[in-house]
Formats: C-alpha cells, structure tokens, sequence
C-alpha cells in the first residue's frame, strides 16, 4: 500500500483488534450451525426421528465454548435417545464437546479444522495426537460448516445492468496481512459487498487478482457508461482499474487524504485543515471543487512542502466526482470509501476488544466471507440515491452522449 492509503487506514492493530472480535462472534456461529447439522444428521429433519425412531431433540440449554481464552455463551441444542427398556438419556454432541474442550491440543486442531483443514491432514500437523484426528464425522461437519461461507459468498450472482460505483478499500487485519475489499452500486441506490482479495500488501498482482475474479464473475459497468471507482489512494489499485476499464473515473478517498494531510501538519493546524477539507467535500460542480481544492493548495503552501507535494500528487483525482457536475447530496457516500469501513467499525463497537490474531492460519478468508455478509444485512441505500440518475447520465460515454 502506497504512502497516502497506508496513513488513510485503519491502524493494523486496532483493525487487528476489530477483526479478531469479528472472529469470535463468528465462530460462536460456526459451533452452532455445526450442532444444527449435527443434530439433524442423528434426528432428521424438524419433528421427525432419527435412524430408526432411537433419537429426538429435547429442546435446548444455555452451553458455553473456550475461543482464545474467553468463554463465549451460546445456546446449545439437546437430544435424547431411547434406550431398549424404554427410558431415555441425553446424547452429548461431538461437536459440543470439541468446541468445550481447553486443552491446546484440542484448540490447535478446533482451529485448523475452522480453517478448513481436512481430517486426514491433522495427523501431519499434530503427529502426536494418536487415534483422536482420524478423519471422522466431527471433523467433516466442521470442514462443510467453515467452506460453506466463502463458497457461498464467491458464488452470488453479481451480474446487474446498472453498476455505476466500484468501491476498493484496503483493510490491515494484521501485521504482514491485509484484505483489499470490493463493494458495487446499483442505479437504485443498493450497496453490494462483491469480493475481496487477501495478500501481505495492497500490491498490483492482489489487485489484478480481484479485479480479475470481479470480472469473470460478469461484474460490468452500466452498459454505455463508464464506472466511477473510489479508491483509498493505492497505486496498485489505480492501475488494476484501469487495465479492466481504462476509462473508468477514479475517485481519490478524502477521507485517506486528510488522514494522510494531517500526517504532515502541526496539530494547531488540524482544524483549519478539517475546516478547508470540509468545503470541499461539501462543493457542488466542477468550479465549486476546482475553488476548494485550490484554497486547500494554499494553505498548505505556507505551512508543509510534504504536505503540498502529497496534494499535488492526488490533483484532480480528489474532484473526479465534481467534475462529472452531479448534485453534492451524492458527496456524502461517494468521496470516501467510509462505506466500507463502516461495517467493521460497527461490529466492533458491538463486540468486545480481542488482542490476538493468528494470521499464521487460513481462517482469514473464511471469516472474512461471512462477516461481510453478516455486515451486508444492515446495509440501507446510499445518501441522495434519487439523483443516482444524474451521475448515470453523467458517466455516459461521449458516444452515447452524442447519440442522444
């Protein structure tokens, strides 16, 4: 990630802390959707018996799992079997008693099963855990339970007619690792959380591999318009853009710049800057931004060279937007990349703080599927989506313009 993105982004370590509390609640998930599946595998579906009538659900308990040293409360569903005399006792599920047990051991091999890896492989990972890591059936419910949310996410259809805005972000999980993620928007105002790539930095081959997959899964601008992406202010990701669709409008984050202008000033200055970049951001048309950013060149002029120079190598990419002359209420969403950011800054608030994350495992991608789905849930439509019209006229290519 290039100098302005990586000061624009969340810190490693409290995107880190945020990302490891989204894992926690997610795997509190993954113990219950593994349960479920268990249960259903002994007793069939809703309300009917299991192998031959021996076993049924008895409701549920309050139950409780060991994820990195915390104790995480979850609702655990009970099943009975019917014994040969009649009476009945309480089956304890596999997978209950996997997730409850503390041992490290046992946590190493939860956690390259929540991964992803498969039964046969445990033996190589822990090759002194004995009879205990045969494949089994615990093993593959954990294995289908993990898969299932980057499958699921990956396969969506995001095939529309009327994508006008890719939004990319890059995301710092943790030292040495990072997740640059994709977001579309519709004409109708919709915001799609489309697919993300994980690599060490946001460099050109994890881009291209995005944009790539993005592309082969039928992702397209408007047809007749050119796409309007909105960047953290990556270069890799600038240049990946623009191979897929060399006339797309890109669209400097200012919220990244700020960040990045700050970086450079005294702090007495920061409010006049917050003041200068708040006009701008405000401004509506090309003369309006062009007067914005002018004053903005200014007033750093008499205050830091670095300063200026970081201004001057965004340019006009800090006005694409105003320059297309749509309305300022679409300034709101659609001069920063926030409405990326904002999912994960919403779970954290919602979820307690978690110091570690091992980015040693694969589990990043799995997860990361599934709390972008989780985070798609809230969505509501963009700020001032009734004048998404205007921006779609707006983007139209000169040819079709002229055939208008």
């Amino acid at each position: 990630m290039e100098g302005d993105a990586e000061v624009g982004a969340l810190r490693a370590s409290e995107a880190g802390e945020m990302f490891q509390g989204w894992l926690r609640g997610m795997m509190r998930g993954l113990v219950v959707d593994a349960q479920v599946e268990e249960v259903a595998g002994l007793c069939g579906a809703s309300h009917e018996r299991g192998v031959a009538g021996k076993y049924y659900r008895a409701g549920s308990a309050p139950g409780q799992i060991d994820w990195e040293g915390r104790r995480e409360e979850i609702k655990r569903p009970r099943v009975r079997s019917l014994k040969e005399d009649g009476e009945s006792e309480e089956v304890r599920l596999k997978t209950y008693q996997w997730a409850q047990d503390k041992t490290e051991l046992k946590r190493q091999i939860l956690t390259a099963l929540a991964c992803g890896v498969s039964g046969r492989e445990q033996k190589r990972l822990h090759p002194t855990a004995g009879a205990g890591t045969s494949k089994s059936a615990v093993s593959r419910l954990w294995i289908e339970a993990s898969q299932k949310q980057v499958e699921e996410f990956r396969s969506r259809n995001i095939k529309r007619e009327d994508w006008l805005v890719l939004m990319l972000d890059g995301l710092a999980l943790g030292t040495g690792l990072l997740a640059i993620v994709a977001m579309g928007i519709g004409l109708d105002g919709t915001k799609h959380l489309l697919d993300f790539e994980l690599g060490a930095t946001e460099n050109a081959e994890v881009a291209k591999a995005l944009l790539e997959r993005l592309s082969g899964r039928g992702f397209r601008p408007a047809e007749g318009c050119r796409l309007l992406c909105i960047e953290d202010g990556s270069k890799a990701l600038r240049s990946a853009v623009q191979a897929y669709w060399p006339d797309a409008e890109v669209q400097r984050c200012l919220v990244h710049k700020e960040r990045n202008l700050r970086g450079y000033l005294s702090k007495r200055h920061w409010g006049e800057l917050a003041g200068l970049m708040k006009r701008l951001r405000q401004a509506e048309g090309k003369k309006a931004g062009e007067e914005a950013l002018n004053e903005l060149a200014h007033f750093l002029e008499s205050k830091n060279a670095a300063a200026l120079k970081s201004l001057r190598e965004a340019g006009e990419s800090l006005i694409t937007l105003h320059k297309l002359n749509v309305p300022a209420t679409l300034n709101v969403n659609l001069l920063s990349t926030n409405a990326i950011e904002n999912p994960f800054l919403n779970v954290r608030r919602k979820i307690g703080r978690v110091t570690r994350w091992r980015a040693e495992t694969d589990q990043a991608s799995r997860w990361l599927a599934y709390g972008l789905m989780e985070a798609e849930r809230g969505f509501r439509r963009i700020s001032g989506y009734a004048k998404l019209p205007e921006l779609q006229a707006a983007l139209r290519r000169p040819s079709e313009q002229s055939k208008g």
